[in-house]
């Protein structure tokens, strides 16, 4: 064990002198733009988050995601695991810095930090760049306005191996810290297109030859009684207000998921779990209904 935690502060010793790393406190900049970042409180143009802990900062590195800057506090690094990681780090940031270990309890947001954290760009997609094939799934959120929803509906869409998110009359900032928890790094995984407009997201629907489903507790038609089988979107609304009116005047199938018990709809997240899981099987060749 002590062996092991050497090795590890030998490397980041080796790490911090062969970069630039300044020591900072609590007053300097970095820190007072890494709290406004979690408190999400101040305009984010550049869509900047703070990414902590070796799991998340591992998953930028394999991403690929362009880093702004690196926070290390070395008294937290007590692996080699976590050492090279920061070495990782530390080649891909435009700026480093140290922190002591009280500086850093103060910024995290964990009860036993590991010592690492990062200030990373989201970047979203652009329609153009994506290769749907015959059988893509696309999921649509329309004005969803809570962060947690809007991660685990990400997070579903990676995990049912949905194509693209698109995101019209957005709410939530994409950076929220809700958000990228509730997502568990899948923002970094699956293309995310945002649009100025419904109109402009169904357009750029329809263009590529998307069949369109509006969830709707009133449809006829249930979510499993449709083959699929091609091109698919599923559009999912608000949580106060639904799927905004202009959708209902396109060309659009509704469908609706059955309620067998008392309450008379599904969280918008659950929802969009049960609709994308069983478009995805049945386009993949996994069941036939």
């Amino acid at each position: 064990m002590q062996e092991e935690l050497d090795s590890a502060r030998e490397i980041v010793a080796a790490v911090t002198s062969q970069y630039k790393f300044y020591a900072v406190g609590d007053g300097h900049s970095i820190v007072k733009h890494i709290k406004g970042l979690a408190a999400n409180s101040k305009p984010n143009p550049t869509r900047q988050f703070v990414a902590e802990g070796l799991w998340f900062n591992k998953l930028l590195v394999d991403a690929g995601t362009r880093l702004h800057a690196l926070i290390v506090c070395p008294e937290r690094i007590y692996t080699v695991e976590a050492a090279k990681l920061v070495a990782e780090l530390a080649e891909r940031c435009d700026q480093r810095f140290t922190v002591s270990a009280k500086t850093f309890e103060k910024i995290s947001e964990r009860e036993k930090p590991d010592g690492v954290m990062s200030i990373a760009y989201l970047s979203l997609a652009e329609v153009e760049d994506i290769a749907f094939d015959d059988k893509s799934v696309v999921l649509v959120l329309d004005g969803v306005e809570i962060p947690g929803n809007v991660g685990t509906m990400i997070r579903v869409a990676d995990g049912a191996g949905i194509d693209a998110v698109f995101i019209c009359n957005r709410k939530a900032r994409m950076t929220h810290p809700k958000l990228l928890q509730s997502s568990m790094g899948s923002v970094l995984n699956i293309p995310i297109v945002e649009f100025a407009s419904a109109d402009e997201c169904y357009d750029a629907l329809k263009s590529r030859g998307f069949e369109i489903y509006l969830t709707d507790s009133r449809a006829e038609k249930s979510y499993y009684e449709y083959p699929y089988g091609k091109r698919t979107a599923f559009v999912m609304g608000s949580e106060r207000y639904g799927i905004s009116r202009g959708w209902y005047d396109k060309d659009v199938l509704l469908l609706s998921i059955p309620m067998f018990g008392k309450c008379d709809s599904l969280n918008v997240g659950v929802a969009a779990t049960v609709v994308c899981y069983e478009a995805s099987l049945k386009n993949k060749g996994f069941i036939k209904r």
